[in-house]
């Protein structure tokens, strides 16, 4: 454990906040920027971040460095807490004040839609089959597309799609192009994202900081407490190893990944 924890255990609430901060604050902004682009939301963010950690005399951090054993590095933790804090900062701020307005705006189709994708999150596909075994039995699959691409457009109203993969997943490939292989599909996108998904929460916090984040090596094996960079390359390797293997089983070429 880093020294602002030896700080806080010995009661010290100030000198381990200063140390923490100073130690993760690269990691925080990090996970913020997933899920926000403005440089003036990027700021309420941390600042939401960093009062919610800070309460109760670091009441969370606390929490942390009382347990007698850890499923995951601290790291991978609090990847986890700012990913929800920056969650709940845009839900609270006009999430759903303006997905309310939105959706009782929308045709009855995207309402339903809206409901199986956005509110019970369902798969894009499950909520197809609901639909079509339920009020709308005649409704093509190509059909069911353009409606689901119509009901992202109007909920996320050109705000960064971090925010709304988060709430409905991402969005249904583009219909237009001609002969999609199967990595270009809403089949595959999605397989894409469970395999993922079904990463430990340090390989995947690894590969969004090295491949999405475009961290270097050494920085994402500081911030990890990792020993090196070879570490972090050796852990992204295989992370994306284990996705390779899982899509190449459902047919998506390698070359796609």
């Amino acid at each position: 454990m880093d020294n602002w924890a030896a700080e806080l255990r010995a009661g010290k609430p100030d000198a381990a906040w200063d140390m923490f901060l100073e130690r993760y604050r690269r990691l925080i902004f990090a996970a913020i920027r997933h899920y926000a682009q403005d440089h003036d939301e990027v700021m309420d963010i941390f600042v939401r971040v960093c009062e919610a950690l800070r309460e109760d005399d670091l009441r969370r951090l606390r929490h942390y460095v009382a347990q007698p054993q850890h499923r995951a590095r601290f790291s991978t933790w609090l990847v986890t807490v700012v990913r929800h804090l920056t969650i709940d900062w845009f839900r609270h701020r006009d999430g759903r004040r303006r997905l309310s307005t939105t959706v009782a705006a929308l045709p009855p189709l995207q309402r339903r839609i809206f409901e199986h994708v956005f509110i019970k999150r369902r798969s894009h596909i499950e909520a197809y089959e609901l639909i079509r075994t339920g009020e709308t039995p005649a409704l093509s699959f190509r059909e069911y597309l353009a409606e689901l691409r119509a009901t992202y457009r109007a909920v996320n109203d050109g705000r960064r799609g971090g925010l709304l993969r988060e709430l409905g997943g991402p969005p249904p490939a583009d219909l237009e192009s001609d002969s999609p292989h199967f990595g270009d599909t809403l089949e595959g996108r999605e397989l894409v994202a469970r395999a993922l998904s079904a990463l430990g929460d340090e390989d995947r916090v690894a590969v969004e900081l090295h491949v999405i984040e475009e961290l270097p090596a050494a920085e994402v094996a500081r911030l990890l407490g990792l020993r090196n960079a070879k570490a972090v390359y050796n852990r992204v390797y295989r992370a994306l190893e284990v996705v390779r293997g899982q899509v190449a089983r459902a047919g998506l070429r390698r070359e796609d990944l």
